[in-house]
């Protein structure tokens, strides 16, 4: 009697389990510039989302964004996407998964994406605008308590490409700021943020610019970066 009941408890424990596993959809489409540091990027957070037991698909299929396929995913992550991606039934559809209280990550060219559709815009929180060579410059970490900050110590030197934005959105949850008389081409001025976080529509948003390079994805640092602003983002349900 005791190992059947044994037997039932661990069934149902595994069940339980597999049944609230997180999943998240890596989406990487593009219709512009194609980023050499996708195909890296999409097996390291991969790897980062195993660690953490969240299983993930990896694709670049607009026609997934439909109600029933979206409902699956906690969260989506335009890892250096380009371009208009999605047509308008998806747009509508990737609008009411956000509704739904689900998260979304941006990494780094998901600002170069979807120019013309407003709500986007409010959804990832600025456009990219411009941007020098890839060279090394000054973080200053804002926010230390963030799940993507808080392993960061109150200045980070990062080798990438950095991003001038228009479009900012008022009221981002910055949480680092580029230091542009670190480096060459910045136009921002003081105020240059690169990675923040906000709610958005019922959903939770984080992104970073970082990330233009194959390197970046093997620097611990960047890692943390990454995986603490997916795990920001999912719902806790």
């Amino acid at each position: 009697m005791n190992k059947i009941f044994i037997f039932l408890f661990v069934f149902f424990a595994a069940t339980m389990t597999i049944s609230a596993q997180k999943k998240v959809l890596i989406f990487s489409k593009t219709q512009g510039f194609r980023h050499s540091s996708i195909e890296k990027g999409a097996q390291v957070l991969k790897r980062l989302l195993d660690n953490e037991k969240i299983s993930s698909d990896h694709s670049e299929d607009a026609a997934l964004f439909t109600d029933q396929v979206l409902k699956k995913y906690d969260a989506i992550i335009f890892l250096s996407t380009t371009g208009n991606i999605l047509d308008e039934t998806q747009q509508d559809a990737f609008v009411r998964y956000i509704q739904s209280g689900k998260g979304f990550v941006g990494i780094h060219a998901a600002t170069d994406t979807e120019f013309e559709w407003p709500w986007y815009n409010g959804l990832v929180g600025a456009y990219f605008s411009s941007h020098p060579a890839v060279q090394k410059a000054k973080l200053d970490v804002i926010d230390r308590k963030h799940a993507a900050t808080k392993h960061l110590d109150p200045i980070w030197w990062h080798k990438d490409e950095w991003y001038n934005f228009k479009d900012v959105k008022e009221g981002l949850h910055v949480l680092m700021n580029l230091d542009e008389k670190s480096y060459n081409g910045g136009k921002m001025g003081d105020h240059h943020p690169i990675s923040w976080s906000q709610n958005y529509d019922g959903g939770k948003v984080f992104y970073t610019g970082l990330g233009h390079t194959e390197e970046s994805y093997d620097e611990p640092e960047f890692q943390k970066h990454l995986i603490g602003g997916i795990l920001s983002v999912l719902p806790k349900k």
